[in-house]
């Protein structure tokens, strides 16, 4: 998981402060969100690393040194967990911050696909499920587990079925719906809230060479109206537990009987109500991936009425 909000990038040769802490993934938004919130100092950007073994790795970079006292209270009040690591402050002098944020995401395999950033082109095979992401300034690079998630449930779901209908809501970086065009061939639609991730999406599938597959609209929801009557076969969401309870009527209206729905950014304790919020809504789990505490759902769209909102 990356998150890094729109701000406008240092010179290479800038002075910057890097602090990072290692957190329980649990508390890994929270205090992301936290960072980027607050304004004394401001932070340059935010980005959230998976560490693996249920551990995210939160930094921040500042263009003056943070005090330390205050960027521990701040993260200890966003933690609802005592299992913090140690905040480290350094100094960043003459160096790349983009460049060095970069570096230190390796290329990831999650089935069939292969993501990589820039920095490792060139150095990975160039194949039909390689894809080249970096999060820029929207979230999604798979080094996240539940991006991951969600490319492992497409890599199972590829195996037997061939969906021709398919919509990714919060998009991100666009890595799903490009995952999607990769394999298929096929359209899709994507949709995000924010205006410089849909330009990221754009970008990235221009970059991997699906521009034409993949359409990218700004809205909220399906509020768009080329989603208001769009009945799909494949709906991907990954995002928080809340915004899935609360679409959940709605994604069943969109979602053909037989349809399949991948959801995840589901932290496991969270999965059961996710889950039944959805049964409510008529689907029926067909499987579940678990990967670092945090719970994608794959269901498949019971024929019948859906509940309303």
């Amino acid at each position: 998981m990356t998150s890094v909000p729109e701000t406008a990038s240092p010179q290479a040769d800038s002075v910057l402060y890097l602090a990072s802490i290692e957190v329980p993934a649990k508390s890994a938004d929270r205090i992301g969100v936290a960072l980027e919130a607050a304004e004394a100092p401001a932070a340059v950007a935010v980005a959230l690393f998976d560490r693996g073994r249920g551990r995210v790795e939160v930094s921040a970079h500042y263009a003056e040194e943070p005090a330390r006292d205050w960027l521990t209270r701040l993260i200890q009040s966003a933690s609802d967990s005592q299992d913090l690591g140690v905040l480290r402050i350094e100094r960043l002098a003459d160096r790349d911050w983009v460049a060095l944020a970069e570096g230190m995401r390796d290329p990831v395999r999650a089935g069939r696909f292969l993501l990589h950033g820039a920095h490792d082109r060139g150095k990975v095979p160039r194949r039909r499920c390689t894809i080249e992401i970096d999060a820029g300034l929207a979230f999604g690079t798979a080094h996240h587990a539940s991006t991951r998630g969600c490319l492992l449930a497409l890599d199972a779901l590829f195996k037997h079925r061939r969906p021709r209908c398919v919509l990714d809501i919060g998009t991100g970086t666009g890595i799903l719906a490009i995952a999607v065009a990769k394999v298929l061939a096929s359209h899709v639609v994507a949709s995000d809230t924010d205006a410089k991730a849909v330009a990221v999406a754009v970008a990235n599938a221009r970059k991997n060479g699906v521009a034409s597959f993949v359409c990218v609209v700004q809205t909220a929801g399906l509020a768009h109206p080329r989603l208001r009557q769009f009945h799909a076969d494949l709906l991907l969401a990954n995002l928080t537990p809340p915004a899935l309870l609360a679409i959940a009527a709605s994604f069943a209206r969109h979602v053909v009987p037989g349809g399949i729905a991948v959801l995840s950014g589901i932290e496991q304790e969270q999965a059961g109500k996710v889950e039944a919020r959805y049964r409510a809504a008529g689907f029926i789990l067909k499987s579940r991936i678990l990967l670092d505490g945090w719970t994608t759902l794959m269901l498949v769209r019971r024929n019948m009425t859906a509940a309303r909102d």
